[in-house]
């Protein structure tokens, strides 16, 4: 096992586009996507710890919400490892927390994919990155991406990735909400809406991914789609108002990010982004706003 420490940054991410099936017999939805890692990220600290022990500690942003016992999805990752990888080792780890908790953004999925790349490369197990994506479809729908990074078109659960060709950086401005919102419970509105009716198979739009391929900013905001968002502004009414301003004050694209509550607009520039996220902020219409751009690596090693 190698002594010291091993830092390992994972990214955010929103989805640029989100189609959702009916329920599946064991409950999960296929999912028709394009997600897009951000520059904004998590960090995962894991330092050597007496054999068969993994413990967390959060710093950071955002934590009050986090647990840190073996609910914590890092933990999960770290003790799923140590069993494929037959190790009988053990890990403190740390998260320094930047992505918004239940925003939306996957921060604990991310959390997770960092974690099983820092606990490779602190255990030195020789996993190769197919066998932790492996192990990441099983802890998660969104952990395989947060591996894989970039742009990617997501397909069953989320969980089959194919890359997604998106020529240039893409500008983003968060708009965060003080409280999070449940996944499960959005997704439960989603399927009571369409009860009476078949839904049929989720499919990205053709013109979205060319718009991608052409770095036409323009289109891509046109195609920005959420099957979720409904169910997200009837939970949050005031979602919709943040929609509406940050279209108003001149955003190419909006939607809400994946389950929300965090929403997402569509920039050209930098500049603009950075004067977006201050208009937002002044008008009142969320708790906080990020300038983020895209697409962004996945889960690597930064310091070790």
């Amino acid at each position: 096992m190698r002594q010291g420490r091993v830092v390992v940054r994972a990214p955010a991410k929103i989805n640029i586009y989100l189609g959702v099936s009916g329920p599946r017999r064991d409950g999960y939805h296929d999912l028709a996507t394009v997600f897009h890692a951000l520059d904004l990220s998590d960090d995962v600290v894991a330092e050597p710890a007496d054999p068969g022990q993994v413990s967390l500690s959060v710093t950071g942003e955002h934590t009050g919400e986090v647990p840190t016992d073996e609910s914590n999805l890092a933990v999960r990752a770290a003790r799923a490892l140590a069993r494929y990888a037959g190790v009988d080792a053990g890990v403190r780890l740390t998260l320094v927390k930047r992505i918004p908790v239940a925003g939306g953004l996957a921060g604990g999925s991310a959390d997770a994919a960092a974690t099983l790349v820092a606990c490779d490369a602190l255990w030195q197990t020789g996993c190769g990155r197919a066998e932790l994506a492996m192990l990441a479809a099983r802890l998660g729908s969104d952990v395989p991406f947060a591996l894989h990074g970039g742009t990617a078109l997501g397909s069953g659960r989320g969980e089959c990735l194919a890359p997604v060709m998106a020529r240039g950086r893409l500008h983003w401005v968060l708009a965060v909400s003080a409280e999070g919102l449940s996944t499960p419970v959005v997704y439960a509105g989603l399927d009571a809406d369409r009860s009476a009716h078949e839904v049929p198979p989720p499919e990205v739009p053709g013109a979205l991914l060319t718009a991608l391929r052409n770095a036409d900013l323009p289109a891509v905001g046109v195609h920005m789609a959420n099957d979720l968002q409904p169910v997200a502004c009837r939970l949050r009414p005031a979602l919709a108002r943040t929609l509406a301003t940050g279209r108003d004050l001149g955003a190419l694209g909006a939607l809400v990010s994946g389950s929300g509550p965090t929403v997402v607009f569509l920039v050209p520039d930098e500049r603009t982004a950075e004067g977006l996220a201050d208009d937002l902020v002044d008008a009142g219409v969320c708790h906080q706003a990020l300038a983020a751009t895209g697409p962004a690596a996945g889960a690597r090693v930064v310091a070790s």
